[in-house]
This record gives structure tokens, sequence and C-alpha cells, in this order.
């Protein structure tokens, strides 16, 4: 079986924001995804000629076809031969589907494919989160309130041709955003490494990923949370090393069961995967122990102190300290709702089941769902 490894944008680093923007010399021509935060204090000055949306003025919450349908309504008539997405997972999710040239309406590019993605303007994507990983990899996800699902576009013309990371921005990183981003890379990363397309290239950025997020969640559960600040380029190579993983080798259940919660319950993203983590990982164990994953539990006990047989209840006990974990029920759902959450997952969700560390049923999704309700 053929399987291959690549790195397709090039990746930049600057210790500042100025910095970021002399280089690309930011200004006339250029349409940047930000916050108006961000924009404020670290952009303005260098770049007060670029055509800027807010992503506070389109709604909140994860991306959505609303949201980009009412983006294009006011930009369509403004030249712009360069995007820049400074911003979490929504502002790039969003931000690459302005580098095509067609991307309206969302739901013919996302869901029924009448148009094909051709990429041209310039991407440039700056996180300012440690969890996207979207900055490495040719995928955008988005709620089609339409169609009542979250999808997501895996396409060659959805690379950026920078990925630039600049620990500066996430001083601004809340407790909650930095916990949510940061869990969405360790799955990127544990997801990754299982995936049947992993290859030793993508595993060991899965595994040095890992490696960074864990040891780094002890030292500021140890010190103080407020000392997180301390490690913003370690939790932010991390996520791209583990962007570049799954860029490679996909994710899977994990987050395709995760995909129902965030679009029903509006669930942000990394506390949806958190929520199902655990669930799928055990039911993976059961089925396959002596598989990759006895590897990948070796690693994680390793670096967590503990015995292999305890390793899920370990890290759970560590994450929990950063962002304690709900069930379910807890979100709104309701018990007759997990056999459509089910129904989508095994009949909407296939680019991402496809991942799966072994093949899961629609009985065994179905029971993960009850286990965590």
């Amino acid at each position: 079986m053929l399987k291959q490894f690549s790195i397709v944008p090039d990746i930049l680093e600057f210790d500042t924001c100025k910095e970021f923007s002399q280089h690309f010399n930011l200004g006339k021509g250029d349409l940047i995804f930000t916050s108006k935060r961000c924009y404020e204090k670290y952009f303005k000055e260098n770049a007060s000629d670029a055509h800027v949306i807010f992503r506070g003025d389109y709604g909140k919450g994860e991306p959505s076809d609303v949201m980009v349908e009412a983006i294009y309504e006011d930009i369509k008539d403004i030249p712009y031969t360069r995007v820049f997405a400074i911003g979490g997972g929504t502002i790039i999710d969003v931000a690459k589907l302005f580098a095509l040239e067609t991307f309206t309406p969302v739901g013919d590019l996302f869901y029924t494919k009448k148009i094909t993605p051709k990429q041209t303007k310039e991407l440039i994507i700056v996180p300012t989160t440690c969890g996207t990983g979207s900055e490495v990899t040719n995928i955008s996800i988005l709620e089609l309130t339409a169609y009542e699902t979250k999808l997501g576009l895996a396409d060659k013309n959805l690379f950026p041709h920078y990925a630039v990371l600049i620990p500066e921005l996430l001083n601004d990183l809340p407790l909650s955003f930095f916990a949510t981003s940061s869990i969405d890379a360790l799955v990127h990363a544990t997801e990754s490494y299982l995936s049947p397309k992993a290859t030793s290239f993508s595993q060991a950025f899965s595994i040095k990923a890992i490696e960074m997020i864990l040891s780094g969640y002890k030292k500021i559960c140890a010190e103080g949370l407020d000392t997180r600040y301390k490690y913003n380029k370690e939790f932010l190579t991390a996520s791209t090393y583990a962007g570049i993983a799954f860029g490679n080798a996909g994710t899977g259940a994990v987050h395709a069961m995760s995909y129902p919660l965030g679009a029903k319950y509006h669930v942000p993203h990394g506390e949806a995967n958190y929520a199902i983590f655990t669930g799928v990982f055990k039911t993976y164990q059961k089925k396959n122990p002596d598989g990759a994953i006895h590897t990948l539990n070796e690693t994680i006990a390793t670096i967590l102190g503990c015995d292999i047989s305890c390793v899920y209840e370990e890290l759970e006990a560590l994450l929990n300290q950063l962002l304690p974990k709900k069930n379910l029920g807890s979100y709104g759902v309701k018990p007759e709702e997990l056999k459509a959450f089910t129904e989508n997952v095994m009949t909407k969700q296939g680019r991402l089941t496809a991942n799966n560390y072994v093949p899961l049923s629609e009985e065994e999704v179905y029971e993960i769902y009850q286990q965590l309700y």
C-alpha cells in the first residue's frame, strides 16, 4: 500500500507581530480576517491600508455557511490578491475559502460538490490559538445550517502558502481557549497516530506533539495555570506538529462523533472532542489492544508516570485540571438524539471514519454515545 507524507506550506516564525507585518508589507490588496481586539493591539499601525474583516461582526460560535455568505456579500466587490487569516479555527476555516475563485453557494462547495475548488489568491495563516493545526492542512470545516450538519472539505486548493507562528499572539488567550485548543491538538496527535493512513514520518510528529503538550500540562498544573504563557512557543509548535500529523494521516471517530454535538449545541470544537475522546479510545483498546494503540498508551503512560492499565483515567485527571469533562446530557443533549447523532456519523462523516483505528459499527458508535451520556 502506497503511503506518502508531505508538508506543503512554508513555515515561518517571528518573535513579534510587528516583524511579521513588516516582512509581508501588509497593506492595499490584502484581505485580513481577524478579531477586532487582535487587530487593534497588534496590527493596526502596520496594516492600515488593508481591508479587514472582524470575525465578531458576523456572529459567535463555530464557522458556518451563514457566516461565509454574509462576509462574501460585504466584500464581493473589493479587489484583493492575498488573504491573511489571523485567528483561531473559525477564522482560519472561513478565510481559506476566500482564497478560492468560487465558493458560494457554500453548500455547492461542501455538500453537493457542484463547485470545484480553485485557489486564485495567496493564502497566509497565522494561528492565535494552540490547537487548530489548520495552518498546515488543506481542510476547512463548516457548520452547514441548510443541511443541519457539520462537514469538512479537504482539497489541495485549501493549503496555505505560508504558515506563520508568532508566540506573542498567545499572550491574550484566555484559559478556556487555551484548554480547548490545546486539547484539540492533543486529539489531532493521538487520532492521527492511530490512523491507517499514518506513516513513520507522521507518527514522529504525532508523538512529539503528544510529548510537548502533556509535558507542558504537567508543568503548568504544577506551577500554576497562569504560568502557561511561559510555554507559548512550545504549545504553538506542538499544535503545528499535530497539524502536520493529521494533515497527512487524518483524524477519526473522535472528530466524527464530536461534530453532531458541536453543530446542534454549539459546543466549542476542542471541548466537544474532549467529551468524546477517551470513550472512543477505550473502545479501540477493547477491540485491538495489541496494535498501535498499545505503543501509544505506553508513551502516554511514561509521560504521565503511571501504569499503562490506568492510562486513560490518569490522562483525564490531568486534562480535568484545565477543562473539567462533562457528560453529553449536561450540554442539553436528549437521550433520543443519540440515534440521530449516530446516523450522522455513519452517513455523513465517512471522510473521518475512514481513519478509525479499527472499524466501528453503528451499534458501537451508539454505545459510545450512551456511555458518555
